[in-house]
């Protein structure tokens, strides 16, 4: 495995990213993979490594760059109240979908100038805040992005002008959407309404509920890890990105 820091320039400064890619075997297949509202941490690198070890290049940014170099939280971000948490909230409650667009759009271009990278479709997938990234994303750019899943993705249906709910007709690719059945930030009723404008869209791809788990399942660090959910959400995203990255 080749494992590195690095810059990738955008038009608002330089946004700190953790590459990770086979040491053999190459050129192999971009994915884009977008943190969650707490934030780049070794569980989420560890989930890079996991992706890499199958044969993909992947691109995981630090997408708090705007709010300052080596923007990272500690252990208590998630503990309501707590400094951390009131940190990491003043900078994700500033976040909307353009800018991280333009950042997708330079990590598309950063990977193009890669001799490591397959040229062809890329992959992209966010978990908790950038579900609707991910989405969002796969619309934006369809010409590039063959496959896009969100996983426990929030407010994914809102009255933003930007909720990705009103681009599903857009992505040439395929989605899936993973949502948990217990989901404060993705309750069943607005998962349910989702299934239906999903369906009504003509999307490629599925929604799939995860029973009995609640948000933040997948993550091995997290208190609500569940492991048979996790496995089967890296199913998924494998079996996705093997039927779209080629």
């Amino acid at each position: 495995m080749i494992e590195s820091t690095l810059d990738i320039r955008t038009k608002d400064g330089a946004m700190e990213s953790f590459i990770c890619r086979p040491e053999r075997d190459q050129p192999h297949p971009a994915v884009l993979f977008l943190m969650d509202a707490p934030g780049i941490r070794e569980e989420l690198r560890d989930m890079a490594r996991r992706l890499a070890t199958v044969g993909y290049y992947v691109v995981l940014p630090n997408l708090y760059y705007r709010a300052g170099r080596d923007t990272f939280f500690g252990p208590t971000v998630l503990t309501k109240d707590d400094p951390e948490h009131v940190r990491m909230r003043a900078i994700r409650t500033k976040m909307t979908i353009p800018p991280v667009m333009e950042d997708v759009a330079a990590m598309l271009d950063f990977v193009d100038h890669q001799p490591e990278v397959k040229r062809g479709p890329v992959g992209v997938h966010g978990y908790c805040m950038s579900g609707p990234y991910a989405l969002a994303a796969a619309a934006r750019y369809p010409d590039r992005i063959a496959a896009a899943a969100s996983f426990y993705g929030t407010w994914i249906v809102s009255d933003a002008q930007e909720s990705p709910h009103l681009s599903l007709s857009k992505p040439k690719g395929e989605l899936y959407i993973a949502c948990a059945e217990h989901d404060d930030l993705a309750p069943l009723p607005m998962v349910e309404e989702l299934r239906g404008l999903f369906e009504n869209s003509g999307a490629n791809g599925e929604l799939e509920i995860y029973p009995g788990v609640h948000h933040g399942f997948a993550f091995p660090g997290r208190w609500c890890f569940d492991k048979p959910a996790a496995e089967r959400h890296w199913e998924r995203l494998l079996a996705l990105y093997r039927r779209r990255l080629r």
